[in-house]
């Protein structure tokens, strides 16, 4: 699960000057998408639909424009969203093959869709133009074609971590301006798919999945412009697989939804600079699982 990819959006500014950040959750198999403020403790509220309903879409989103694409389902649509309003997703066009478990991240201008080719393989990487309504084009491929569920990134690289379907330890990473192949990052700390990636400036953040026996709350970091194996950060408030959404601002991670043993509601966050465990934040509208999740860069 979606974006820095989690990516942050200043949606506006407070009288003080601090920079206020909007987080949207979407997917399940309702369709519907929740908003949060990400540096406010509380429960979400409803932004709206997707276009039509779907499971572990990919998230990726610029400083004003959401995109969800692919996910089980509908998997060749790309949606948009305005992150500042709440509305329904509008189609922005299609990806080159349906993807069933993508994952997304993006920089200030381009928007990446990654993994699990319908079911025929995981390794491709779409790419968009996210201000430039239209198809994905052709990017690349990752190193293995396990699919993948998370990604993050800082300015410039995008990581991708674990499996969409089947447990790994891999992480890869692009230079998102620079179209080509994945390159190899290094080794989450646990094999690992279907958990949520978020980033701030300079670290990303894996939490939660399934290790191909059972559900994990562990969250991984790594520092984005370092290559090497991940390392431990601490555990979320809850075991869970199942598309957790992801998202982030400067500061703050937040991990949303997911499965653990039936749909769960739960948002929780951590302060991405510190290692610890997650504190609770609020809860999602409803238990939803199959979410991919994003803030503005």
């Amino acid at each position: 699960m979606s974006a820095l990819h989690n990516n942050f959006v200043p949606v506006k500014k407070a009288t003080t000057g601090a920079v206020i950040t909007r987080g949207v959750f979407g997917g399940s198999a309702s369709g519907t998408m929740d908003y949060i403020t990400i540096q406010t403790i509380g429960n979400s509220a409803s932004f709206g639909t997707l276009s039509a309903a779907r499971d572990y879409p990919a998230a990726c989103a610029d400083a004003a424009r959401g995109i969800f694409a692919g996910g089980w389902g509908s998997g060749l649509i790309i949606d948009y969203i305005t992150i500042s309003t709440t509305g329904n997703a509008i189609s922005f066009g299609s990806l080159d093959q349906p993807r069933r478990y993508p994952c997304g991240f993006a920089d200030a201008t381009r928007g990446m869709i990654a993994a699990d080719n319908s079911d025929v393989g995981g390794e491709e990487i779409n790419y968009i133009t996210i201000q430039t309504l239209g198809d994905a084009t052709r990017f690349g491929d990752m190193t293995t074609n396990s699919g993948t569920r998370s990604a993050c990134t800082d300015a410039t690289r995008g990581c991708m971590f674990g499996g969409g379907y089947v447990a790994v330890n891999i992480i890869d990473y692009v230079t998102i301006q620079t179209l080509g192949n994945a390159t190899d990052f290094g080794d989450l700390t646990r094999l690992r798919y279907q958990g949520g990636a978020c980033a701030d400036a300079t670290r990303g953040l894996m939490g939660g999945g399934w290790d191909g026996g059972t559900r994990v709350n562990i969250i991984d970091y790594i520092t984005i412009q370092t290559l090497g194996n991940a390392l431990d950060f601490g555990d979320l408030t809850v075991i869970v697989n199942g598309g957790v959404g992801a998202c982030a601002d400067a500061t703050r991670g937040v991990f949303a939804g997911g499965f653990s043993g039936s749909n769960i509601n739960v948002i929780s966050y951590v302060t991405i600079q510190t290692l610890g465990n997650a504190a609770d934040f609020g809860d999602l509208t409803a238990g939803k699982n199959g979410l991919g999740g994003l803030a503005g860069s």
